[in-house]
């Protein structure tokens, strides 16, 4: 027999952790390969994560409901082969031979608790106080306790413990002196009442006998968490563009009955505009970028993510790989795929990874125009607001004359480290171009 330690993939670029909310398997229990051992949650998607072999559910590392670091042992699996699936395994394997079932029974249990003791403590967010993924990281491996990353004085915005702060402290850190705020863990229990009544005060907020409470759900926690990093993190700017749009409005009504009859879905307007947007990022590829640090991060592939509604109201973003090479048949049935998949909850953690530019569509709401917010780590994201009939005027040959016209407004958020506003409004202008040049003879 051998040991099968099953870790939790990697779920998407920048998610670093995920809540374990359903346990599949219970301990005993036949799993074979592939098949789902238990479910987790992000802030991006809900997904199972499967097993690579076949065998034995004999450990279970984490219980629901607890956070587990993406490459930690969720589960431990025993197997027919032989123990070579992992270094610990090996280990295991030489100790049975050398040794009594009982003694390899007990050291099995012996590592089995140091990867639980492992796993026991990881660092969290306390009070209003949030921790990046990358500080997070720094503290586990430079073993700084959860008590002393609270006491380490930030620098950033709202005292946010930055990147620079961590490795300042991890510096000078057998002669540092850190602040010793009210929600650091070693302090609370010799904290007077008076030194607790001085901590950071919140706002209060009065609630009457009429209002109802609603506890804000795990992924409404974590989006929240991801849009005040968002915006602590970039220097958001925007810039709108006026199109007109009557070319590609009267084109797809022409041919979205053939459509549907040919191909069996509907014709939207999103693969329209999400083949302008790909047109316009390999006219500007330094909008199709991400930023790390003091480097930029210049992408090769175009991956668009696409905002898409959940059935509890959330946001997801699934991503439309290599949009560039799709023709619009081809990306009209991704974007109706995925979105379909959004809408009952079947996405797979690889529709959600890899984008490098995203586009939302706030018109679907009956808003006209939008300041989305970044999509961390990639540096714009373009609003589509609604599409109207208004009057405007028309330039020909023979004069100017006013008109009925379908408009909508193109709003781009961008990160104005990188991207001044030139690039900014030049890239949104050329997505304007794309439709307003539309061919109303294309086929498809």
């Amino acid at each position: 027999m051998a040991k099968f330690e099953l870790k939790l993939p990697k779920m998407g670029e920048s998610v670093a952790e995920a809540t374990l909310t359903n346990w599949l398997k219970e301990v005993g229990d036949t799993i074979e390969a592939d098949e789902a051992v238990l479910e987790i949650a992000t802030d991006k998607v809900d997904s199972e994560v499967p097993s690579e072999v076949d065998g034995v559910l004999v450990e279970k590392l984490f219980d629901v409901d607890d956070v587990v670091q993406v490459g930690q042992t969720v589960a431990i699996i025993e197997t027919e082969g032989e123990a070579d699936e992992t270094p610990k395994t090996e280990s295991t394997s030489e100790a049975t031979a050398d040794s009594t079932p009982e003694q390899a029974v007990k050291e099995v249990e012996k590592q089995f608790e140091a990867a639980k003791q492992e796993t026991q403590t990881p660092i969290e967010n306390t009070g209003d106080r949030f921790y990046s993924p990358l500080v997070k990281n720094i503290a586990a491996e430079e073993g700084i306790s959860q008590a002393e990353l609270d006491g380490i004085s930030g620098t950033g915005k709202d005292g946010r413990v930055t990147k620079n702060d961590i490795l300042a402290y991890v510096e000078n850190r057998s002669s540092a002196k850190t602040d010793a705020p009210a929600h650091a863990a070693a302090t609370a229990d010799s904290e007077t009442p008076a030194a607790k009544e001085t901590s950071k005060a919140k706002t209060p907020i009065s609630v009457n006998g009429g209002d109802e409470i609603i506890e804000m759900s795990r992924m409404g926690k974590l989006i929240a968490h991801h849009m005040v990093e968002s915006v602590q993190t970039s220097a958001h700017v925007q810039s709108f563009v006026e199109c007109d749009v009557t070319n590609v409005w009267n084109w797809r009504n022409k041919v979205k009955a053939s459509f549907a009859k040919r191909e069996g879905e509907n014709l939207t307007f999103t693969p329209i505009f999400m083949e302008a947007v790909a047109k316009a990022l390999k006219d500007f590829p330094m909008m199709n970028i991400a930023v790390d640090g003091d480097k930029i991060i210049k992408r090769k592939n175009i991956n668009l993510g696409m905002a898409a509604a959940l059935p509890d109201g959330n946001l997801i973003v699934p991503v439309i790989k290599n949009a560039d090479q799709l023709n619009l048949l081809g990306m009209s049935k991704a974007v109706n795929d995925l979105a379909v998949r959004a809408r009952e909850n079947k996405l797979k953690p690889d529709d959600i990874q890899g984008g490098t530019y995203t586009v939302t569509n706030v018109g679907t709401f009956g808003s006209i125009m939008g300041t989305p917010i970044l999509n961390q780590p990639q540096v714009g994201i373009l609003a589509l607001g609604a599409i109207r009939k208004v009057p405007a005027v028309i330039e020909t040959p023979e004069g100017d004359f006013i008109g009925i016209r379908y408009k909508m407004f193109l709003s781009h958020s961008y990160d104005h480290r990188v991207v001044n506003g030139a690039l900014g409004g030049q890239f949104v202008k050329r997505v304007a171009d794309y439709l307003e040049d539309w061919d109303v003879n294309r086929e498809i």
